[in-house]
């Protein structure tokens, strides 16, 4: 069972093992307080740390993670990604409330219409902040 509600993200991520390499570009598929999971083209070793950016915000969100999981899918693999410390909780529901905010944005552009980051931002937290799960014994605003 898991300890940590993950919330779906379609957002780009870039992520390099230890080695100095290039970053790798890919597509973050969800992310909880707890870690992440992300797409990759070559199977990584449970274990293997690994540094991330999430490609929200300006500078991108950066952080390290211990591969807990890797699962071949299709003609890729299925990464689940530990965070190294929990001292990034904060930071990762940020960038949670701004993966949820980018979906809102981009659903709204498949339909037609154009927000900007600011605008998509404001009417998500108008409608949707408030019904955010709360983390670290934080109450929800009722």
């Amino acid at each position: 069972m898991r300890q940590y509600i993950r919330h779906p993200a379609a957002v780009p991520l870039k992520y390099q093992c230890q080695q100095p390499t290039d970053p790798n570009p890919t597509e973050l598929l969800d992310i909880s307080q707890g870690g992440l999971s992300f797409i990759t083209e070559e199977a990584l070793e449970p274990g293997q740390i690994v540094q991330v950016s999430i490609g929200v915000g300006d500078p991108p969100f950066e952080t390290k993670g211990q591969v807990v999981w890797c699962h071949p899918q299709d003609d890729h693999f299925v990464i689940g990604l530990r965070f190294d410390n929990l001292e990034n909780a904060f930071a990762v529901r940020m960038v949670e409330q701004i993966c949820h905010i980018e979906q809102y944005r981009q659903q709204w552009e498949r339909q037609g219409r154009d927000l900007t980051p600011e605008e998509a931002a404001r009417e998500w937290i108008d409608l949707h902040a408030r019904d955010f799960p709360a983390w670290l014994g934080e109450s929800n605003p009722k």
